[in-house]
């Protein structure tokens, strides 16, 4: 049987669309006007024109399509320039947005939307406003990775500079060697600083450049509006995701990159799978989802290190062949966790029962667009923070081990001293985000999310209450909180008093200090004129 549809459309789209559709085997009946309907449509598909996307309208014309047709689920077709932007298309009411879609995009998109799925494919615009919570675009650095990078930055501009008068050599044999001196004068100093700060905090230390990207698109495809169906539609943009070679755009330091990239994406892959598994037996289990996440966390990690590592794998230690994976988890301690990581008690309703999630203060249903984006991001953060927990136990135990290193480190850290100074950096940033990070956070009511996004990891910042948190911090953690509460409280004083200051300091140089001096050179004009004139008379 065909599947009626309602199809609105300016006359030349339309045509050649409903031409399309009854092309299809019978698959659809298609209605230009209500009148041509044998009962209700099973689904209305409208092209919206420029004209419709003016005045914000276009949100109103589709809450009346979704009244007037109702159950049946609305298809919204975009031209190409549209001007709108991510968050504008995330709060449509439409079950289905496509941005001028090719025909097999269409017919795949009208399948999913007939089945009870959603579909939304459409790019950003750029003249429009951006989400605000978007992630901060150029990390700040510390004050060793600043050196380095603008020493070398200077250094490589001064080495360019003397390579292109070197090309061809001057005839002037001072010129040459004045000019080869200064070349070797550089490479040396560029060796030191090499020797002094890096190489590691140029592989892992520095964010890479971020080049010029076109406008996200935001494509999410539900193949069902139930929790299996959001579930699926988030494991595989996370797989798609993690499944290139990440580069580190968080600004912080992450024991994740010091695994090869394969091993990196081994690692999330077996943590997507294990928190597959873990989903499907918090389906079978009626206890409450909070504990048994929070219980079952450490076998979740061991599981992803022994699907990291190969059971059959054995490596030389010591003089003596040892199966990897069993060595690693007796050494590995999993049951840490991660104070940033948000509870998950949300997430977990929405995974597995299809509860509503509370976005930027709107309680939203599970399969809304940005009901998916938001916990596509809750799980991201889940899956790097998690990958850190297990990257750290694999750098601690590949320092013991150093054949281990070959087979999960990168390159790089094959030497001892590049493995040891990256654990070190790694804790002095741990220690540092706990004891002033960590509480400034929690005081300005700030959590940082990692995400996988555009092949990089990121970080996403959002504002949200954490008052129970910030009760529960340590005397050397409130005595950060205390300073900043102090300076918020001093601060409109001292200006105050450094206002008056200055008022007192202009008053005194323009009223006093300004007339005496005015007094002593108009005193010092007439005593000259009268000595002048003195002089005249008696010559």
């Amino acid at each position: 049987m065909s599947s009626q549809l309602l199809l609105f459309a300016e006359p030349l789209l339309r045509d050649g669309l409903t031409r399309l559709l009854t092309a299809q085997a019978g698959l659809y009946c298609v209605a230009e006007r209500p009148e041509q309907l044998q009962g209700l449509p099973q689904l209305v598909i409208w092209q919206a024109s420029s004209g419709d996307l003016k005045g914000g309208r276009l949100a109103e014309e589709l809450l009346r399509l979704q009244e007037r047709w109702q159950p049946a689920p609305v298809l919204l077709l975009l031209p190409a320039a549209h001007g709108l932007g991510g968050d504008a298309l995330l709060q449509l009411p439409a079950a289905g947005i496509l941005e001028s879609p090719e025909p097999q995009e269409l017919l795949a998109a009208l399948a999913t939307l007939l089945t009870g799925g959603r579909v939304l494919a459409a790019a950003a615009d750029s003249t429009s406003p951006r989400p605000p919570a978007g992630p901060a675009a150029s990390p700040a650095l510390g004050l060793g990775q600043w050196l380095l990078i603008s020493g070398l930055q200077q250094i490589d501009a001064d080495l360019a500079a003397i390579k292109r008068l070197l090309t061809p050599p001057p005839t002037n044999l001072v010129l040459l060697l004045v000019l080869q001196g200064r070349l070797r004068e550089l490479s040396a100093a560029r060796e030191l600083l090499l020797l002094l700060w890096g190489p590691l905090s140029v592989a892992w230390g520095a964010p890479d450049p971020c080049p010029s990207s076109p406008e996200p698109v935001l494509a999410i495809t539900l193949q069902q509006r139930s929790a299996d169906g959001i579930w699926r539609a988030i494991r595989q943009r996370l797989e798609a995701g993690s499944g290139t070679e990440l580069s580190n755009q968080s600004g912080q330091l992450l024991a994740l990159e010091g695994l090869s990239p394969e091993r990196r994406r081994d690692l999330l892959l077996a943590l997507l799978c294990q928190l597959d598994s873990l989903r499907q037996r918090l389906l079978a289990d009626p206890s409450p989802l909070q504990e048994r996440w929070e219980q079952w966390q450490p076998e979740l990690r061991q599981q992803a290190m022994r699907s990291l590592v190969n059971s059959y794998v054995q490596l030389p230690c010591e003089g003596s062949l040892l199966p990897v994976a069993d060595s690693l988890l007796r050494s590995s301690d999993m049951t840490g966790r991660d104070p940033e990581l948000p509870e998950a008690q949300p997430m977990l309703a929405s995974l597995v029962r299809a509860q509503p999630l509370l976005v930027d203060g709107q309680l939203l249903a599970a399969d809304e667009p940005r009901a998916v984006l938001y916990l596509e991001l809750l799980v991201s953060n889940w899956l790097v923070r998690s990958a850190e927990l297990v990257s750290a136990e694999l750098l601690a135990s590949c320092a013991g081990w150093p054949e281990l290193r070959r087979y999960l480190l990168q390159p790089e850290l094959l030497a001892t001293r590049n493995l040891e100074r990256l654990r070190n950096q790694l804790n002095a940033q741990l220690r540092w985000s706990s004891w002033v990070e960590r509480p400034i956070t929690l005081y300005e009511s700030r959590r940082r999310l990692y995400c996988l996004r555009d092949g990089a990891i990121r970080c996403q910042e959002l504002t949200e209450p954490r008052d129970a948190e910030l009760r529960q911090l340590g005397w050397l953690q409130q005595l950060v909180t205390l300073a900043l509460e102090s300076r918020d409280a001093l601060a409109p004083q001292v200006q105050g008093l450094l206002r008056g200051l200055g008022d007192l300091v202009v008053v005194l140089l323009t009223r006093v200090l300004g007339r005496a001096i005015g007094l002593v050179g108009r005193g010092i004009a007439q005593g000259m004129g009268r000595g002048i004139a003195k002089s005249v008379g008696r010559s």
